[in-house]
């Protein structure tokens, strides 16, 4: 007796298209995140406005007119790059609600965190710093938004520590404010500090090469 009746071989059929279905979503996806990862390693020595659609291609390791299968322009991609950056922040800032920032000791534990988020996700850190003061307007704009959102998110935050419930709201804002910029400023201090040590190597290799 034949068991490939019509009733299976049309099961069969759609857990095929199903299955067709996924891994095109699952390689989209990942070509996606490919031109994403490519335009944050491109961006370590160079701000956004100087990037090329075919540079960011070429590091992903895709044609030019497959970009516009995942971003309607380089704007859009930056505009991503932001959204993905700024999640970073809000992960960090989320060690002060899981009540790993000290209200007796805020300065220091406000330290400790900061400087650990910018070690383990450098490249979202300087983004941010660099493109928030030189880049395209649009995505200065963008990144003054997400600024004001995670302070007044960090100030309700802020609100439900013992001792800081008793702050005002102005009081509370300020100190969201005063966190944030930390973050910021930590993030410039680091980075700059990096650059120095970078071109302090790069001068004594010449140096040597031509002794």
């Amino acid at each position: 007796m034949n068991d490939r009746t019509p009733n299976s071989r049309s099961h069969r059929s759609g857990t095929d298209r199903a299955r067709a279905t996924v891994s095109r979503e699952e390689r989209k996806e990942a070509t996606r995140r490919a031109i994403v990862a490519a335009a944050l390693k491109l961006l370590q020595d160079r701000s956004f406005s100087g990037l090329s659609l075919r540079e960011v291609t070429r590091e992903a390791g895709i044609v030019p007119a497959a970009f516009y299968r995942h971003f309607e322009s380089m704007e859009a991609l930056g505009l991503v790059l932001i959204d993905e950056s700024f999640r970073t922040l809000r992960d960090t800032l989320r060690g002060a609600r899981a009540g790993k920032l000290d209200p007796n000791r805020v300065i220091e534990s406000s330290v400790e965190i900061l400087v650990g988020s910018v070690a383990d996700k450098r490249e979202h850190w300087r983004f941010i710093v660099r493109e928030r003061s030189t880049g395209l307007s649009v995505l200065r704009y963008a990144i003054r938004t997400e600024i004001r959102l995670i302070t007044s998110e960090l100030a309700t935050d802020l609100a439900r520590f013992p001792g800081l419930n008793e702050w005002s709201t102005e009081d509370l804002n300020i100190l969201a404010t005063l966190f944030v910029n930390a973050m910021i400023v930590i993030a410039e201090a680091i980075e700059d500090a990096q650059s120095a040590e970078a071109l302090q190597r790069s001068t004594e290799s010449r140096s040597s090469s031509c002794g």
